[in-house]
């Protein structure tokens, strides 16, 4: 067996248009859209922080500078909350990276898709296993994020390891869907996996969601693989191939997924961490009463 490497290293793909959210998006980045009073960028490198990364690897395009700006010192700000005394936001700001943790910025040229954005990636990854995280893809863990399940997967099994959820059978053709072979509670050998299936064509309806943690074996196919779905460098495809070569284990992962790459999925996360939110929850939810009251009496007329 191969020898066990930690996880160290984390990929956040995030040089896409965000066309679904126009004209927010159009000169802020869709991983910069708040959900309560953080972007979901930050929500994304917390959970990978939490799960022991070092590196936060951001695949950026020129239109990104504002992700490097929330991760880079203000120290503008920071003097005027001093001057201030407003310590507490002060520490929070100082503390969006923590210490120990660097963030490195890498351009992808030119939009070929979620493969390639990964490829563009591998000077800094090197021979090591990495993760990858997906902001849109917004997942509360509960007790422990989903990277850090599939981590100790991967320290169990020392392989690959790609985060599923059930989905509606008519909704295939939107996610890369995996045939899966049972091995333990909550964890599957991939035995074969298809970008976009329609329903009828798909193995099963297990769709893979925005967590991923691949050995550097991965980079071989994506500099070789045909383009797929869109023209565009699929990573499902590369992972088809590296199949062939190595176990990939599929994990049920505990806890609620948001699908913020649409408005519903947005709007969903947004009142549920509304009311989880210290100082907004009971408010929130008052608010929340007197709508539901208001539609009642709308549809009761």
């Amino acid at each position: 067996m191969k020898n066990k490497k930690v996880i160290r290293k984390a990929v956040f793909p995030v040089a896409g248009l965000g066309t679904r959210f126009l004209p927010a998006t159009k000169a802020s980045p869709k991983e910069m859209l708040p959900i309560v009073d953080k972007p979901l960028i930050q929500y994304a490198a917390e959970e990978a922080v939490e799960a022991g990364i070092e590196q936060l690897i951001f695949v950026t395009s020129g239109s990104k500078r504002s992700i490097e700006d929330h991760f880079d010192k203000n120290q503008e700000l920071e003097d005027e909350l001093l001057w201030r005394g407003k310590y507490k936001l002060l520490s929070m700001i100082r503390n969006i990276v923590p210490e120990g943790v660097s963030c490195i910025y890498i351009r992808q040229q030119e939009a070929l898709g979620l493969g390639h954005a990964v490829l563009c990636a591998k000077p800094i990854v090197g021979e090591e296993p990495f993760a990858i995280i997906l902001a849109d893809d917004l997942i509360d863990g509960k007790q422990n994020s989903c990277l850090s399940q599939m981590i100790d997967i991967y320290k169990r099994q020392n392989c690959s390891v790609i985060a599923v959820e059930n989905i509606a059978r008519t909704e295939t053709s939107n996610y890369g869907i995996i045939k899966p072979e049972p091995l333990y509670e909550g964890v599957s050998k991939i035995t074969n996996i298809v970008e976009k299936p329609s329903p009828e064509q798909a193995p099963s309806t297990l769709g893979v969601v925005g967590r991923y943690i691949l050995t550097p074996q991965i980079f071989d196919y994506l500099k070789t693989v045909d383009r797929g779905s869109g023209g565009e460098i699929q990573l499902t495809d590369a992972i088809a191939k590296l199949l062939a070569d190595e176990q990939v284990l599929a994990c049920q992962f505990q806890g609620i997924r948001y699908d913020c790459g649409n408005k519903l999925g947005y709007l969903t996360a947004t009142i549920d961490y509304a009311l989880q939110h210290p100082n907004l929850r009971e408010a929130f939810r008052e608010h929340l009463s007197n709508v539901c009251k208001k539609i009642n009496i709308g549809n009761s007329e």
